[in-house]
């Protein structure tokens, strides 16, 4: 599938058919809480997407029925039951998704996806997370210092209301550049209690394999 929107759209998509199938309305009301968020999210091009996963073989649709009262122009079933397609990941999805959620270049920090794969992040490598985070820090980094310089240079030509807005712009991304730092910093703290972690455990087993002494080291038999 195509980069930039579609690709965020179809992350969002296998990424919510992940945790469970949905039908398409349900799945229209995930996307829109999650990618409204973020953005604003187009319901024409949800059905485009659905039907390029299906293309693709990265979803199913499995046919399901429904008792409850069907609007009248909703197609019904001889037995009064009216039919609701389901998608499911297929295999070949669930590999697309590792894939895309291993994706930590400057695609994955932009305004537009970042939220999406911060969304996905129980689902995504502590490496990949930290890298994301650093990048979209970097990224807003950048963003400061060039808000900063425009204000500096016209803050004179500015009337009171633009001039409050461009403050109003600047605290916010101040005010995500502070969030990103307690959450890199919270990454770091993680993975390095999970090395001390696995190192203590692996030190464990060293001393507790057959025929160790109580360095870790195997014992020498004497000769007799």
């Amino acid at each position: 599938m195509a980069s930039g929107r579609g690709g965020v759209l179809e992350l969002a998509v296998l990424g919510s058919l992940h945790e469970t199938p949905l039908h398409g309305y349900e799945l229209r009301k995930r996307l829109n809480a999650l990618l409204g968020m973020f953005r604003a999210f187009s319901y024409g091009s949800l059905y485009p997407c659905l039907r390029q996963l299906l293309t693709d073989g990265l979803i199913v649709e499995d046919s399901a029925s429904d008792t409850a009262s069907a609007p009248a122009e909703s197609p019904i079933t001889l037995t009064g039951r009216r039919s609701k397609i389901v998608y499911k990941l297929t295999a070949e999805g669930k590999e697309r998704l590792q894939e895309l959620l291993t994706q930590a270049g400057p695609s994955a920090w932009e305004d537009e996806s970042f939220g999406v794969h911060f969304a996905f992040f129980r689902h995504t490598e502590a490496e990949v997370r930290l890298r994301i985070l650093e990048g979209r820090r970097s990224r807003l980094e950048e963003r400061l210092d060039g808000v900063r310089t425009a204000l500096a240079r016209t803050r004179e030509r500015l009337d009171s209301y633009t001039l409050e807005l461009q403050r109003h712009g600047l605290e916010s991304v101040e005010r995500e550049v502070r969030w990103l730092n307690e959450l890199i910093a919270t990454e770091r703290r993680s993975s390095s209690a999970d090395e001390e972690r696995q190192s203590t455990q692996e030190g464990t087993s060293r001393a507790t394999a057959p025929g160790a002494d109580n360095t870790g080291r195997h014992a020498v038999p004497e000769d007799k």
